[in-house]
């Protein structure tokens, strides 16, 4: 069992950041639903890695990005989600269970969950990443998040993550028994439909791995662009894996219908 916080612990660990950034994280707290026995811990799972670059020469700052963290908060999240699911859904199948926790743990949900906890508020980044608009880019707010996840798990064990996690999914838990998930090769199809793009085009362009462990590579392409690459033990589940790919790549917002406006700005994009 991890230790439980005390305010001499909770102070010990905070020492060595200013006054203003204090607050900052006692606030952050305070929205997670939990108090860190090691505050240095959610410091670190808010320091990007061009932040940590850039603080490299300041003496006595020694900082460690959000990698590692994030890292066992994949995990974390995956794990928290499966438990919930696997009790909130007794009676169906296994594919049902892992088409649901994709959708649940995919990125743009993740990033979903952070803006609704203004994660991005109090993210650390370094100068360019900041002008280039990283606070608010769905891909560092769900690694982050993610972060934030193995900071909860290492600062104070498995039952209090879940507690905290389960206050980010429950929602999300609610839309789901209401729009039930339907696989990406369906969904992505119909979007490409109604977008009046054709029919997207699947592909198997490589193997990897010695044959009892073969990986098979997919690629999903819409006119001759390749929009998503996915892995999987069968061509089946490489080719889901490759749509899956390409909504999130879409997706990068939390509506479908930002994928149908986003899709011609990508192809000009590429072009």
């Amino acid at each position: 069992m991890p230790p439980v916080p005390t305010g001499n612990q909770h102070a010990d660990s905070s020492m060595g950041l200013p006054d203003v950034r204090k607050v900052q994280l006692s606030e952050l707290e305070r929205k997670l639903g939990i108090q860190f026995t090691r505050v240095d811990l959610l410091e670190q799972a808010l320091s990007h890695g061009s932040f940590v670059h850039e603080s490299e020469g300041e003496r006595g700052v020694a900082r460690r990005s959000y990698e590692r963290l994030e890292f066992l908060g994949d995990s974390v999240i995956n794990l928290v989600v499966s438990d919930l699911l696997f009790c909130s859904y007794p009676n169906v199948p296994e594919g049902f269970l892992a088409k649901a926790r994709a959708r649940l743990v995919s990125e743009p949900v993740l990033a979903r969950i952070a803006r609704s906890l203004h994660i991005g508020e109090y993210i650390l980044l370094g100068r360019g990443e900041e002008k280039g608009g990283g606070r608010f880019r769905g891909s560092i707010l769900a690694d982050v998040l993610e972060a934030i996840a193995g900071a909860i798990y290492l600062d104070s064990g498995y039952e209090a993550s879940k507690r905290v996690l389960t206050t980010w999914f429950a929602p999300l838990l609610e839309e789901l028994r209401e729009h039930p998930p339907a696989d990406a090769k369906s969904r992505f199809q119909e979007l490409i439909q109604r977008k009046g793009k054709g029919l997207p085009r699947y592909r198997i362009v490589g193997e990897e791995g010695p044959p009892h462990e073969r990986v098979f590579v997919a690629v999903v392409e819409v006119k001759g662009e390749v929009l998503g690459e996915g892995r999987g033990r069968t061509k089946k589940e490489a080719t889901e894996a490759a749509a899956r790919a390409a909504l999130e790549r879409l997706q990068d917002f939390q509506e479908e219908g930002a994928l149908l406006e986003s899709f011609d700005e990508m192809s000009l994009k590429n072009s």
